[in-house]
């Protein structure tokens, strides 16, 4: 049996994002190779700004496993992750963290405050950027753009 590509599954959630009228990020969590949760933002949706795929990636894999700590899980998602999503991945323990596009203007990652690289920061998942990068960045600035 062959491995998913996880971060074709986070595209495509960003892409059913993208059609509710809601910004095109998609988040994927795997463990032992198969997926565990997968969500695109619902912000509008929920009105609920924490919505955010990938917090609502970590909430599914914790209730699918009964735990507040994803420690041998890793998180794909289409966009350099933000402060508070930053915090909940250290908090949630999970292993890596795979991303697509930089963020310049709200990532927390390798832009703006790099909470991994905070004093404060509880746990730091290794980091890999740049994941499909093209698509994704193209992706947001479409939609972008159409909306402009």
């Amino acid at each position: 049996m062959t491995r998913p590509d996880f971060m074709a599954v986070a595209l495509e959630q960003a892409q059913a994002a993208a059609t509710r009228g809601e910004v095109p990020i998609g988040a994927v969590i795997a463990a032992n190779g198969a997926i565990v949760a997968a969500a695109g933002n619902r912000t509008r949706e929920l009105a609920d700004p924490t919505a955010h795929a990938e917090m609502l990636a970590i909430r599914e894999a914790c209730r699918a496993t009964g735990s507040e700590r994803l420690i041998d899980h890793d998180l794909y998602v289409t966009l350099e992750p933000c402060a508070m999503c930053a915090g909940a991945i250290s908090f949630a323990r999970l292993r890596r963290l795979y991303f697509g596009a930089a963020d310049d203007k709200g990532g927390a990652v390798v832009s703006g405050p790099r909470f991994f690289a905070s004093a404060t920061c509880h746990h730091a998942p290794d980091v890999y950027a740049g994941i499909r990068e093209t698509e994704a960045a193209a992706m947001l600035k479409s939609f972008f753009r159409d909306r402009r």
